[in-house]
Order: structure tokens, then C-alpha cells, then sequence
């Protein structure tokens, strides 16, 4: 039993890149929305992320097995790399935030969609047109006009941090490649739950280097309400991507992450009260619309199997 829904025929694959797509653009929404909900947990960003995943290696693991699953062995293994690189991919971004301006940082992570493109096109032998690209490049103009325009975003940076950043966006890459080609192996809820559990023992060293002590503070009853809500909605988020990994294109997934910048912006314009400037509305449409365009024209069953082995 995979835990995933199952399909057949081609009405069953259509279906499966229908719900696929659906999923991933939920992923970016909920992610969106959790980067403004972090603003408002008291902890540094690394305690924040590992308490997250502490909380999460209680309830998934508790959800997982009241359900009659059990976990083995193999499973671990195949989850094990992919749950160390998102672990550790969340120590680089949180300690490069701190070491560079955010407007960098975002810049550079909206190049994730351009090495997802080439390993696409080289290890999946996705076709990726000329439109694609067009459209690709179009929304990552639309998502620096937002950041760069956004007030406040020329504050100093330092080559320390950028490099952290762009070490940090080839990570997110990586892990992103990772887990589509693990997905072909494990179901999603197996997958979540083994992050949880391996994510949190690999974060905590960093945790607890950043509290300077042992073990990092347990966090108060308001930021674990808080803590809890970044597990129930970006971390669903999670759930929905590596659900949809195994049913839309590298391409697709990675141009979509294109739309957090934008999503995360309209929500702390009406969240955060946080200002918003002409140029940042225009670059919203241009990112939006450009991402709409990519995600309509791309095929109903996108190519899936690498080129050798997919682990």
C-alpha cells in the first residue's frame, strides 16, 4: 500500500497531472503563506526551523503508525539523503539571511528554476521550449522588480552571505531533484515522516551552536502555537510537492517557486501592513502571468523516469 492515490488508463495519467499541478501550486501558496506567519515566532531562525521539525518527528510518527503503517529499513535509507539535505539546506538559508540582505538572498533563490531547467533537459529529457524559457525568464524579471524595489531592500550585504545564498539555493535545487527521483520509490507520507525524524536530529547541532548552549531553549506556549502552524501550513506545503514530484515536470515545479516571492509580498502588504510599491504591483503581474502561461502550456503527462538509475 503507497499511500498515494492511484489512477489508469490515460484518463488516470490526465488525472494525475491535473491533481499534480493542483498540488504544487498549493505547495507554493502555503509556503508563501508560512514566510509571512514565521514573523511572528520570537525565536532565531534556525531554532524556529529546528522546533518545527522536533514537533514534527512527534506527530507524524505518531499519525503514521496509529494508521497501521510501519517504517522499514529500506525506506529509511532511501529517505535518509534527501532528509539530511533539507536539514541542512535550512541551516545554510537561515544562517545566510543573517549575513547578507534579504533582497540579495531572494534574488538568488529565484535562480533555482534555471538549474532546474538544465537538469531537466539533461537528466529527465524534459523538452523544455522556447516559450519556457521566454516565460521563465519574463517571471524572474517580474520577482527582482519586487524585491528590488521593495523599500528597504538596499541595505548592506556581504560576500560571506551571498555566497551562503547561492550555496544554499544549489542545495534547495539539489534536494528538490532528490526527492522527485526518491518519489518514484517512496510514498509521500513515508517520505514526510522520515524528514521529520532524520531532519530534526541533523538540525539540531546547528540549533544548538546558535543558542550557544547544549540544548536550544524550548520555545513559550505563544511561539509553540506558532511553531505548530508553520508545521500544519508550510509544512503541508512540503506534503503537497513531494506528493506532486511524481506527477508534474522538474519545470513546472521549479518555475512555480517563482510565485513565492510574489505570494509572500501580497501577504505581508495585507498581513504585515508592510508597503507596497507600484513598481513591486507591476513585477507581480508580469511574474504571475508569465507563471500561468508556463503552467497551461506545458504537456498532460510529463516525462519521468531519468536517464540510469533513478536513486
Amino acid at each position: 500500500m503507497s499511500g498515494d492515490l492511484e489512477f489508469s488508463g490515460n484518463s488516470g495519467s490526465e488525472s494525475r497531472s491535473g491533481l499534480g499541478r493542483l498540488s504544487a501550486i498549493g505547495a507554493i501558496v502555503l509556503w508563501s503563506i508560512g514566510t509571512v506567519m514565521i514573523a511572528h515566532i520570537d525565536l532565531p531562525g534556525i531554532q524556529a526551523a529546528f522546533w518545527r521539525l522536533v514537533l514534527g518527528a512527534v506527530l507524524y510518527p505518531t499519525f503514521f503508525y496509529a494508521s497501521g503503517r510501519r517504517l522499514s529499513w529500506r525506506q529509511v535509507r532511501l529517505a535518509a539523503p534527501a532528509a539530511v539535505l533539507f536539514a541542512v539546506q535550512l541551516g545554510v538559508a537561515f544562517t545566510a539571511v543573517k549575513a547578507t540582505s534579504v533582497a540579495n538572498m531572494t534574488t538568488i533563490a529565484a535562480l533555482v528554476p534555471a538549474v532546474l531547467i538544465v537538469v531537466s533537459s539533461v537528466r529527465y529529457r524534459e523538452p523544455i521550449g522556447i516559450k519556457t524559457v521566454l516565460m521563465g525568464g519574463i517571471a524572474v524579471v517580474g520577482v527582482v522588480a519586487i524585491i528590488r524595489s521593495a523599500p528597504g531592500a538596499d541595505g548592506a550585504a556581504g560576500l560571506r552571505g551571498d555566497l551562503l545564498a547561492i550555496v544554499g539555493m544549489l542545495m534547495f535545487a539539489a534536494y528538490f531533484v532528490m526527492v522527485k527521483e526518491v518519489r518514484q520509490h517512496l510514498d509521500t507520507f513515508s517520505l514526510q515522516t522520515l524528514t521529520m525524524i532524520i531532519g530534526a536530529a541533523v538540525l539540531y547541532p546547528f540549533a544548538a551552536i546558535e543558542a550557544g548552549r547544549l540544548m536550544a531553549p524550548i520555545p513559550s506556549l505563544g511561539n509553540w502555537i506558532w511553531v505548530a502552524a508553520v508545521l500544519a501550513v508550510p509544512g503541508t506545503g512540503h506534503f503537497l510537492m513531494n506528493w506532486a514530484h511524481l506527477h508534474v515536470s522538474l519545470t513546472v515545479s521549479g518555475m512555480l517557486t517563482l510565485g513565492i516571492p510574489v505570494l509572500s509580498a501580497i501577504g505581508a502588504w495585507l498581513v504585515l501592513g508592510q508597503e507596497m510599491t507600484p513598481i513591486q504591483m507591476g513585477g507581480m503581474v508580469v511574474a504571475l502571468t508569465a507563471l500561468v502561461v508556463v503552467v497551461l502550456d506545458q504537456p498532460a503527462t510529463p516525462t519521468q523516469q531519468p536517464k540510469g538509475s533513478p536513486i
